[in-house]
């Protein structure tokens, strides 16, 4: 088995190159590179590990044969085109867990460097003036602190403004409000917010929608003399208006971890002895790196090595409980699309999944990029779980997914029919933690998914296995299984036939010639 190929463009901690190399890994560092040498080197890589100063543009991304993930040693994205990514089946994960308390603790930093006028105090003592009644500050105590973005870092400042006394507002449209006010956490709307804060601070990714949400009218609800701090992501706020409404003094006082273009060494905003500023440094603690650098390995090792997907922005994550109970179904729902896929003839234009029994507690949507993979790969190399649904939308298939709590005959049960002028259906299951046809086309069944499998469509009569078995055994073909379903005597049935070898169309010919055989299919899986 040849080595998975890593390539690492930016600092790295050691903790998380050793997780790698222990587990077989071959690593490659570079530094900092450009676009172009990059799009030359990553052909060789099956793994890039990037932070926020590479550019992993869509060319990079094509140009990248063998790539397979591509991991982020932090949190934003802004560096990577997650859609080309997608569309050629790469996964782009993140590591959000390592630098939250940081990046919390960063954050409150701040705001007591703002509410008590510490950088700049510091800055003119050390010039040599005492001015002692120039900077008096604000207590935190009984102030109301407005976080806009309540996903890990937010409730984490939420935890530590509270206990130092502030008042908590909230702002998020996702997130369980219950789950919130047990934080003590009083949930406004956006415009809410903005009036009541006196501190107003932001931990959201910057998107098209969060682009400058922060501009003149935003800024003309807010409170005179508000206090901001911006530790997520640069371009939130206008720093235009930003600028106008600090000489205004209607903004009391600013905090900035982060800017609309890093690096940057000048601003108007600068020169404002009201404006505090950091160069991104909401994870730049010792412990982050090392937490940050430990998560991102161990989840390419996972992935890699065990196929459980984590903290991927472009691909279903299932926790450990999640993947275990799946685990079987996963292979299963592929190796169902693959079947079908052989069965039916010309371009599938729909296809109906229904989930049966206790996996619908579940996150099932691996399940179905695994099935979909299944019914679209014979035809298309470049499909995997990744882009599986994306490539099936530009292809025009509808999907249409139900879950039933109760199966009628097993436990769990997946059900898929692809329909185009004719439909098809299977069903499976798990028998004794393999995988299982038991049904097709309504027929029950129990066929084992695996090699050569002979389906023929016949009629309930005597002397089909005594044909089929000779025209088998005059090529040297052995029978390694079979499975008989019909649906009432003499009626229409199903054989089906798992082999030990391949046969031709010669064969498939000659077995077809017995007239109670309707139709013959080989399905190789």
């Amino acid at each position: 088995m040849k080595k998975i190929k890593v390539l690492i463009t930016e600092p790295f901690e050691k903790e998380g190159k050793e997780i790698l190399i222990n587990k077989g890994f071959e690593i490659e560092e570079t530094g900092k590179i450009s676009t172009e040498e990059l799009i030359c080197l990553i052909p060789e890589y099956d793994v890039l590990i990037v932070r926020s100063g590479t550019k992993v543009t869509k060319e990079v991304i094509e140009k990248g044969k063998n790539l397979k993930i591509i991991g982020r040693a932090g949190v934003g994205l802004d560096n990577i085109d997650v859609e080309a990514a997608t569309l050629n089946g790469v996964i782009v994960m993140n590591a959000p867990e390592g630098n939250t308390i940081s990046a919390a603790e960063h954050t409150i930093g701040l705001i007591f460097s703002l509410a008590r006028n510490i950088p700049i105090a510091n800055q003119t003592l050390k010039n040599g003036k005492w001015e002692k009644k120039k900077f008096v500050g604000t207590e935190l105590y009984g102030k109301t602190l407005g976080i806009i973005g309540l996903g890990r870092i937010g409730k984490r400042v939420a935890y530590i403004a509270k206990g130092i006394g502030m008042k908590i507002i909230g702002y998020d449209p996702y997130v369980n409000e219950e789950e919130i006010r047990d934080l003590g956490i009083t949930i406004m709307n956006f415009e809410g917010l903005l009036k009541q804060a006196d501190i107003i601070t932001f931990h959201l990714p910057l998107t098209k929608e969060t682009y400058h949400m922060i501009s003149d009218k935003e800024f003309e609800l807010m409170k005179d003399g508000v206090m901001i701090v911006n530790c997520a992501r640069g371009g939130i706020i206008d720093e235009e208006a930003l600028l106008r409404y600090l000489k205004k003094g209607k903004v009391k006082g600013v905090a900035l971890d982060v800017f609309e273009k890093e690096p940057l060494e000048s601003s108007p905003l600068f020169e404002l002895e009201n404006v505090i500023v950091t160069p991104h440094l909401g994870a730049s603690t010792k412990e982050a790196q090392i937490n940050v650098a430990c998560q991102l390995a161990n989840q390419i090792v996972e992935a890699i090595k065990n196929k459980v997907i984590k903290n991927a922005v472009n691909f279903p994550s299932l926790d450990e409980e999640t993947y275990k109970k799946l685990r079987g179904y996963l292979s299963l729902g592929e190796k169902i699309g693959l079947f079908l896929r052989q069965m039916i003839d010309h371009d599938i234009k729909t296809v109906e999944i229904t989930y049966s029994g206790e996996i619908t507690d579940y996150d099932l949507s691996l399940l179905r990029a695994n099935i979909l993979v299944g019914l679209l790969e014979k035809e298309d190399k470049r499909v995997n779980a990744v882009n599986a649904l994306l490539m099936m939308k530009e292809k025009g298939i509808k999907l249409n997914e139900k879950r039933e709590k109760k199966p009628e005959e097993f436990t769990n049960l997946i059900t898929v029919e692809v329909g185009n002028s004719k439909k098809v259906s299977v069903s499976g299951t798990l028998i004794r933690d393999e995988g299982r046809i038991v049904k097709i086309d309504g027929f029950s069944v129990e066929a084992v998914p695996e090699g050569v499998l002979l389906v023929c469509y016949n009629e309930d009569k005597p002397g089909i296995m005594g044909h089929i078995g000779t025209v088998l055994g005059a090529k040297g073909i052995n029978i390694a299984s079979m499975t008989l379903g019909r649906k009432g005597k003499g009626g229409p049935a199903i054989t089906v036939l798992n082999l030990d070898q391949e046969c031709d169309e010669e064969v498939l010919l000659k077995i077809k010639e017995f007239p109670a055989i309707k139709s013959v299919r080989l399905v190789r899986i």
